[in-house]
């Protein structure tokens, strides 16, 4: 019979899959979509601004009142307003609707990777084994089930988008202006929108299995810390002290040590979805194109994840993390010379292939890295990660119509470079003097004080 943890963990990885297959689809489309004057990019940049605000008080607030299950669904209720507001794209909708989404961006993730770390703790407990172990394990799942709606949300939109009769062949003094051949302003570098009802008919499915992922998590995930919300709403702790709680994480230097990598996750995740989908795949192949590629993306990312989730208690995260390095090092420099062209078709899905065994990595031990540093201090923790890696994606995206694609790829080559640097010092201290994990008692009896959690912050802080 299937354990309950286990359960809960399909149930979570299941209802974001059905959720990101929406907007994983609409973000990969967005560059290009809504070209016209940048809207699309603008809308992202929209988007990781508001989730870097929510990320500052939201999360352990909505938590700590609602539970991670309920704050799950509240939270997957703002992503499916971004769909709408693609039915009708203008300034208006979408730049509204990117707000309403990144506000629950932030809490949804932290409830998330708290619901995860959680039930990898009190399984850890049951059976005796390490908690970083089962840990790794639950979120290399998670990422297996959920990175693989990059396939699904993209093989949609290349069905639908591939039934358009506008499509047209990319003229040969196009290609010049594709990749980082240029850092020139692009002339009369257009592409063809596809017919209003087939984008119609796309977002509608969007908004279809949106709905459904709520539905999935509302029926079928189990509270399991709802006795915890209902001790901190009778506690009444000051509100402050629950607004404050990202910003005092901050003072465990760990975490201010960890804030180049996980940028470098929003970077990295910004210029395949936003850079490569409009410089190298539709420029050179057209955007009908852009779902197949980035279904590349998505199974490698997938497979990867479960692979790696597993890998990790034999090879440890380091090495795993010098993989993923030196396979985005291989990919930046070989992008900085490659020249786009429609005769070569299989190498437009070599660098998503690579890019998404390297993204597996950054994600998966990114997330359980903060489950196990921060135990006693979850969803601050989780909040500051998607503060952090919401910051790459706004700068990312914010720079992206004012310099060239040449000059996109060495920043992203010097945060790669940096975040070598700093990760190292984090692990080794950790090797030396590990966290200790939290007891199986500290969840089901939940008799740990806000006062307890303080005080071991401190403590782990001085370290």
């Amino acid at each position: 019979m299937i354990d309950r943890n286990f359960k809960n963990v399909l149930v979570v990885s299941f209802g974001f899959l059905s959720l990101f297959t929406a907007y994983g689809g609409l973000q990969s489309l967005q560059s290009s979509l809504n070209a016209e004057d940048g809207m699309g990019v603008a809308s992202l940049s929209v988007i990781y601004a508001s989730i870097i605000i929510s990320s500052m008080f939201l999360p352990p607030i909505m938590i700590k009142n609602l539970g991670c299950k309920w704050t799950i669904v509240v939270t997957m209720a703002c992503y499916v307003s971004y769909s709408f507001g693609n039915l009708s794209p203008g300034w208006a909708s979408l730049l509204i609707t990117s707000v309403i989404l990144g506000l629950g961006g932030s809490p949804l993730w932290s409830a998330k990777c708290t619901y995860l770390t959680i039930s990898g703790n009190l399984q850890a407990s049951k059976e005796g084994k390490n908690g970083s172990d089962v840990i790794n394990q639950y979120f290399g799942i998670f990422f297996l089930i959920f990175q693989s709606s990059a396939v699904w949300g993209n093989l949609m939109s290349s069905l639908i988008f591939g039934q358009d009769a506008n499509i047209t062949v990319i003229p040969e003094e196009q290609l010049q202006f594709c990749g980082a051949a240029s850092c020139d302003v692009k002339p009369n570098v257009t592409t063809s929108r596809p017919e209003q009802k087939l984008v119609w008919t796309l977002v509608g499915c969007y908004i279809g299995v949106g709905v459904l992922a709520m539905i999935i998590v509302a029926v079928f995930l189990d509270n399991i810390d709802r006795e915890q919300t209902s001790q901190f709403r009778g506690n009444r702790e000051p509100f402050w002290h629950t607004f404050l709680a990202t910003f005092r994480l901050l003072g465990d230097w760990r975490l201010v040590t960890l804030i180049p990598l996980t940028m470098y996750s929003g970077f990295e995740q910004s210029f395949l979805s936003g850079e490569y989908t409009k410089n190298y795949v539709t420029c050179a192949l057209g955007i009908h194109m852009v779902g197949y590629v980035m279904i590349c993306f998505g199974a490698t990312n997938s497979l990867c994840s479960f692979v790696f989730g597993r890998l990790a208690r034999y090879t440890g995260r380091y090495l795993l993390f010098l993989l993923a390095a030196l396979t985005n090092f291989s990919c930046i420099i070989a992008l900085l010379y490659w020249r786009p062209n429609p005769d070569q078709p299989a190498v437009f899905f070599v660098f998503p292939a690579l890019w998404g065994m390297a993204d597996a990595v950054w994600q998966t031990q990114t997330n359980a890295l903060y489950g196990v540093l921060f135990p006693r201090a979850k969803e601050a923790a989780f909040a500051n990660y998607r503060m952090w890696e919401s910051l790459g994606f706004v700068i990312a995206f914010a720079y992206s119509t004012f310099i060239c694609l040449e000059t996109k790829l060495y920043i992203l080559l010097a945060v790669l470079l940096l975040t070598t640097v700093t990760y190292p010092i984090v692990e080794y201290r950790e090797y030396k003097y590990p966290t200790p994990p939290i007891k199986e008692g500290a969840y089901t009896q939940h008799r740990e004080t806000a006062q307890t959690d303080k005080k071991h912050i401190i403590a782990e802080s001085r370290l």
